[in-house]
C-alpha cells in the first residue's frame, strides 16, 4: 500500500507520518508540502490513498481533489484539516473520511479501515459489474465523517435539491449525496419522475396529487413527511404518468 501525506506544515506532516508508521507499518509513506507538489507526486508514484490538508497556500486541498476527480483511477482521499466548514464540499470528491486536526490515532485508524474497504471508484466498479436483473444500483451511498452511509433505493421516496446539494429522502432517514438530480434522473428515470427542477419522486410511492389554497400542486408520498412541489411545467407529465400506473 502506498500513502501520500499532503500538508504545508512540516510538523503536521511529521505527526501524521509517525501515526501511519504505527498503524500501517507495511505501507510506503510519501509526503508533499503543497498542492502542486501533491499532484506531481500522485502522477509519479500513483498512491492508493492521499491524506490531504485543505487550507494550503496556492492550490488548496479541495482544488487538488477536484483535479484528482478528473483522473480515470484517482486515489482515495482522507481530508485532514483544522476547519470543519469544508465537510460538505469534501463529499463531492472521492473522500473516504474527513478528520479534524489534531488527528487522533483512533480516528485515523477508523479512516484507514474505511479506505481499505471501499472508495467511490470501487463503488462505481461495483455498479458497473452489477449482476443482470439488479437494474443497477440497489443502494444510494455517501462517505461522511461517520464512514460509508447507505440507503436502500427501494426505501427512497424522493430526491430533493437545495442549491448544489441533493438529499435522498427515505423511510429510514435522509442522506446528503454527491449525485446531481440530472444524473439520478438519467440512471433511475424508469422509477423516479422529475416533478420540479428541484425534485425527483418515486412514482410507485405517490399517494395523492393535491392542490393547495394558493393553487400550487404537490405530491403526498407514503412513509415520509416531505411533500415535493410539482411545477406547472411538469404538471401535465406528472398527471399522465400517475394515470398510467
Amino acid at each position: 500500500m502506498k500513502l501520500l501525506v499532503v500538508d504545508d506544515e512540516p510538523l503536521a506532516r511529521a505527526r501524521l507520518l509517525r501515526l501511519l508508521a504505527r498503524l500501517r507499518p507495511e505501507a510506503q509513506c510519501l509526503e508533499a508540502g503543497d498542492g502542486e507538489q501533491a499532484l506531481a507526486m500522485v502522477a509519479r508514484h500513483d498512491p492508493d490513498l492521499v491524506l490531504l490538508d485543505i487550507r494550503m497556500p496556492g492550490t488548496d486541498g479541495l482544488a487538488v481533489a477536484a483535479r484528482l476527480d478528473e483522473e480515470a483511477h484517482p486515489p482515495a482521499i482522507i481530508f485532514c484539516t483544522a476547519y470543519d466548514e469544508y465537510a460538505i464540499d469534501a463529499l463531492h470528491h472521492q473522500a473516504v473520511a474527513y478528520i479534524l486536526k489534531p488527528v487522533r490515532r483512533e480516528e485515523l485508524a477508523r479512516a484507514l479501515d474505511h479506505a481499505g474497504r471501499v472508495n467511490r471508484v470501487q463503488l462505481a466498479s461495483l455498479r458497473e459489474a452489477a449482476p443482470a436483473g439488479t437494474d443497477g444500483r440497489t443502494h444510494i451511498s455517501c462517505q461522511t465523517h461517520r464512514g460509508l452511509e447507505m440507503l436502500p433505493l427501494a426505501d427512497i421516496r424522493c430526491f430533493l435539491a437545495d442549491q448544489k446539494y441533493v438529499t435522498a429522502c427515505g423511510t429510514r432517514g435522509e442522506l446528503l449525496i454527491p449525485d446531481t438530480l440530472k444524473d439520478l434522473e438519467t440512471e433511475f428515470g424508469d422509477r423516479f419522475l422529475r416533478v420540479h427542477r428541484n425534485a425527483l419522486v418515486a412514482l410507485a410511492h405517490v399517494l395523492k396529487l393535491r392542490r393547495d389554497d394558493e393553487g400550487s400542486w404537490y405530491l403526498e408520498l407514503d412513509g415520509v413527511a416531505q411533500r415535493p412541489q410539482v411545477s406547472r411545467r411538469h404538471l401535465s407529465e406528472v398527471k399522465s404518468r400517475l394515470r398510467a400506473r
